[in-house]
């Protein structure tokens, strides 16, 4: 029988040759393992927190040391008998040689790589000593870098290029440089006669939902053994098997037909549920005596990515279909959540993904940039059916494609294609993130209607990798959808297409820096990449300063360091002063900052998603913003921060993303009598609503449509209407002159702050979605002094109710200590709507409330 331990107990380490911090030949105790340098270094106080003020560049060292983990370990007189015995390292990050017993019996360099070492001759019933020395990767990276070419790239050093680890660690312009080293993932022995090697379970479901399993297996060694194959359902009964499979060589099948209502499928969240299946395989020899078993979770689900032409528009769609249902992707992008990748838990992992779900999000993009993520990491996707698009590790980069680089690559994309192909939450593989962006802006060798060549001979040698490599390994391994990059148009068209393929919008914030509010005119077909600066929670800004009080202002040294977007000053007050009236004591700027980001993103989500018109007209068929989470305390695009303390825009997308939601615009209308004359004119103020279901039946609801005038506490205009809205689609509603606007004639009449309520009612009067529009910028309103603000605490102590006598814009809740946890933050009230949210943590203090106008600005 194959049997398997780790190897976690009696690590040490050691900075080779010694150094300031760790004496030459003084081996430390390892606390956790598996681990990295930096983590146990901190835990031993042996240098300070990065996370806080300054202190990254006070651990720079750490990255360019050489480092050794050693370990002694029994093994046992039935372990060194046995015929086949293993070291299999999960992961060495990076440039590790490996000694046990004195001999060499491994050199790695590659983060994203597992090993498997026969190590029989070597090991000795006792002890045995495992030794691991870690060379720098920067060093090494700069080494490399010289012996073959500097190359361009967008963020961190460009040596990164030459080295297989997570390019993040090199700094990015939301994370620090932190080079980190060590043994990252398990180590275990195993010893084993013969031991299954890969499982390959392809289900495919057809188009009327029946489903086919082919099941593939390789063992380590031609054994003339028997199998027994069992798939069982989520509660773990048989439902079908074939057993006396005899193995004439290493590689044997088993095929099954399942015809559609045997089986459930699995779908995204909101669509159905995620059964999760099995696949039992047990190897004996010819007597019966059982030398391996082992399991692999699987789903039923059906997968296609979409490019098809467009009803009315030019182009083609890029839309995911899960089991003959199109599905609008709203989610996010997401970077490894910690730069110590070994403090990440399972739990950890729940927390973030659960947040990601209860925030009505049904994707998130592994970037390229980080890691292949941990197992449990898809496991929690394929449980709560959210959808992973994931990317290959190349980020931002002129990547090289020599040939000892092109047989690692291969390698990783083998392994991890492998690891991953099972999961039913996977639905696309990107071969990079922004590699093309990188090459058309430098104007590298980049000719779209070559589809044969080689490429390596070019000045953009990657693209070998991405439209050669990656693809072919994807095919021959899995039936998961291949996509060259993430952006990348298709069809001969740059990666700025808007019309094809998936869009990376940078046009807000970053690019020609346009107003959130074109959102509308910068849609893309699939919006994988977009978004807004914002500070996180108050209480992180803290924690980051290490109670350092002469620091705590927007623009100190420690305020910028903890920003690492390039001209992050220029454009976060760019995007303030164009919209609003702000203060610039450090809560305010959180304030601020925190509902300019929420006012973008939704804005974003809502005008997005009104062009999922239904089949044939889907628009756009996902956002996923940029970013969900941050790997340290910062300010950034993150929606949530280091501390899992989601910021008030994940509230705001959480809203947009219901399954039922009303949105508006305002446009003006300006139009010339006399087409010789400049100075006559005519300017209408024109309102659309519109909703959007995206449940799979019609929805029939009442539309409330309520106007109030800031400047007139007793005016107030309102009309209601009934409306159907079509399934999976936004549906148009109405359509008119702004109520109580009346046309100008002139620049100099002020136009009056009307601000429009908009809800849908279920029969039952539930508010099924609500929105405010209002006029913009708010820089411009005179808000009334008094809004007769009420926030009113349940007697449960979790329930507050919300209500004002004047429009409310931008409300923000806190608390002083410690976190609360509220249900919804950046809330727009109006008159006779209140509106009742939850909290946890309140324990009777008093709540503390933000909003535009409130005074402070």
């Amino acid at each position: 029988m194959a049997n398997s331990r780790e190897l976690n107990e009696g690590w040490t380490f050691t900075q080779v040759g010694g150094g300031d911090v760790v004496q030459e030949g003084e081996w430390l105790p390892v606390h956790t393992f598996p681990t990295t340098v930096h983590v146990e270094l901190l835990q031993l106080q042996k240098i300070p927190d990065p996370f806080i003020g300054l202190q990254e560049w006070d651990v720079q060292w750490v990255g360019e040391a050489e480092w050794a983990f050693k370990t002694r370990f029994t093994v046992s007189d039935a372990e060194a008998e046995a015929e086949n015995v293993d070291l299999v390292f999960d992961g060495l990050d990076t440039f590790a040689v490996v000694e046990l017993n004195g001999h060499k019996i491994l050199e790695t360099e590659n983060q994203f790589l597992s090993h498997r070492v026969p190590v029989k001759e070597h090991i000795k019933v006792g002890e045995n000593d495992l030794v691991l020395t870690f060379e720098s990767a920067f060093r090494k990276g700069r080494e490399i870098e010289q012996k073959h070419q500097k190359l361009n790239l967008w963020n961190g050093d460009s040596s990164r290029l030459h080295v297989r680890k997570a390019q993040y660690n090199y700094g990015w312009d939301w994370g620090p440089v932190l080079m980190t080293v060590g043994p990252w993932k398990p180590i275990r022995l195993e010893t084993y006669a013969v031991r299954i090697a890969d499982i390959d379970v392809r289900s495919r479901v057809n188009e009327k939902l029946g489903a086919s399993v082919d099941i593939a297996f390789e063992l380590s060694k031609n054994s003339q053994s028997i199998a027994t194959v069992q798939i069982k359902d989520p509660e773990g009964k048989v439902i079908i098997g074939q057993s006396n499979l005899t193995i004439k060589s290493e590689r044997a099948e088993a095929h099954f037909k399942l015809s559609a209502g045997i089986i459930e499928l699995w779908y995204p969240v909101g669509y159905g549920k995620q059964p999760i299946y099995s696949v039992e395989i047990a190897i004996t020899d010819k007597d019966g005596h059982l030398l391996d078993a082992k399991s692999q979770k699987f789903a039923f689900r059906r997968v296609r990515v979409v490019q098809d032409e467009l009803e009315g528009q030019e182009g083609r769609s890029f839309l995911f279909e899960i089991n003959n249902i199109r599905i609008f992707c709203g989610g996010s992008n997401w970077i490894p959540a910690d730069s110590f990748l070994t403090r990440l838990t399972p739990e950890k992992y729940r927390q973030w993904l659960q947040l990601l779900l209860d925030g009505n999000q049904n994707m998130i993009r592994v970037w390229g940039g980080g890691i292949y993520e941990a197992d449990a990491f898809y496991d929690i996707c394929d449980e709560l059916g959210i959808m992973v698009w994931q990317d290959f590790m190349f980020g931002c980069g002129q990547y090289p494609a020599y040939d000892s680089f092109t047989k690692s690559v291969e390698i990783e994309a083998e392994q991890n294609v492998k690891r991953l192909r099972h999961h039913p939450s996977i639905v696309i593989f990107a071969g990079n993130n922004e590699d093309y962006q990188i090459a058309e802006s430098l104007k590298l060798e980049l000719d779209y209607s070559d589809e044969k060549s080689d490429f390596r001979k070019t000045n953009f040698p990657a693209r070998y990798i991405y439209e050669r490599l990656l693809p072919s390994v994807v095919e021959r391994l899995c039936d998961i959808h291949y996509h060259r990059s993430s952006p990348y148009s298709g069809f001969g068209k740059p990666t700025t297409d808007r019309n094809y393929g998936d869009l990376h919008q940078w046009n807000v914030w970053h690019g020609s820096q346009e107003p959130w509010h074109n959102w509308d005119i910068l849609a893309g077909r699939f919006v994988s990449e977009f978004g807004m600066e914002g500070y996180p929670n108050i209480r992180t800004v803290d924690y980051w300063l290490g109670g350092d009080k002469s620091e705590r202002y927007p623009q100190s040294r420690t305020m910028c360091n903890h920003n690492k977007a390039e001209g992050f000053e220029r454009r976060l007050e760019l995007y303030l002063v164009e919209n609003f009236k702000h203060a610039f004591d450090i809560e305010s700027y959180v304030y601020y900052t925190q509902i300019m980001q929420a006012e973008t993103l939704a804005s974003a989500y809502r005008l997005w998603r009104r062009n999922w018109k239904g089949r044939g007209k889907e628009y756009t068929a996902g956002a996923l913003v940029w970013q969900i989470n941050d790997c340290w305390p910062v300010t950034s695009w993150a929606i949530v921060d280091y501390f899992l303390r989601p910021k008030p825009a994940y509230f705001a997308i959480k809203r947009e993303l219901a399954p039922h939601t009303v949105g508006m615009t305002r446009k003006e209308r300006k139009t010339f009598p006399d087409a010789l004359s400049a100075a006559r004119f005519e300017i209408e103020t024109v309102l659309a609503v519109w909703g959007t279901n995206s449940t799979l039946e019609p929805k029939r609801a009442k539309l409330e449509v309520t106007a109030f005038d800031l400047d007139d506490p007793e005016w107030r205009e309102q009309f209601a209407q009934d409306v159907v809205l079509a399934p999976n689609a936004a549906t148009e509603l109405w359509e008119g002159p702004l109520p109580g606007q009346p046309v100008r004639t002139k620049l100099s009449e002020v136009p009056k702050p009307i601000v429009v309520s908009a809800r849908l009612l279920d029969a039952n009067g539930t508010v099924l979605g609500r929105y405010s529009n209002w006029p913009e910028p708010y820089k411009y309103l005179k808000f009334p002094a008094d809004v007769g603000l009420q926030i009113v605490v349940g007697a449960d102590g979790a329930r507050v109710q919300l209500s004002a006598t004047r429009p409310v814009k931008g409300l923000v809740l806190d608390v002083e200590g410690a976190d609360a946890r509220w249900s919804d933050q950046a809330i727009d009230l109006v008159p006779d709507d209140p509106q009742t949210i939850t909290v946890q943590g309140l324990d009777g203090r008093t709540i503390h409330a933000r909003y535009l106008g409130d005074g402070s600005a």
